[in-house]
């Protein structure tokens, strides 16, 4: 299983919160990020998932890959932030 999502799962994140999440990201990765601020996780674990993403953003594509969503979404968000 990819580490961002089982930090999440670890942490009693529920599938629909995880699928919430990752949906946020492919349609606005900034809403995102309020969105898993959100989610309660203890402040180490979100520590450890940030760190994750930084040390290896790859994983973000897996995670998104591994939940059946569509990542090129992400990228265009991306694409659209940096115009």
């Amino acid at each position: 299983m990819n580490p961002i999502l089982a930090i999440l799962k670890e942490n009693n994140i529920s599938d629909e919160q995880i699928a919430g999440l990752f949906q946020t990201l492919t349609e606005n990765p900034i809403a995102a990020m309020a969105t898993i601020g959100q989610l309660g996780l203890p402040p180490e674990k979100l520590q450890q998932l940030m760190g994750q993403v930084m040390q290896n953003p790859a994983l973000l594509k897996e995670a998104v890959v591994e939940l059946g969503l569509d990542f090129s979404k992400v990228e265009a968000a991306k694409a659209q932030l940096e115009k």
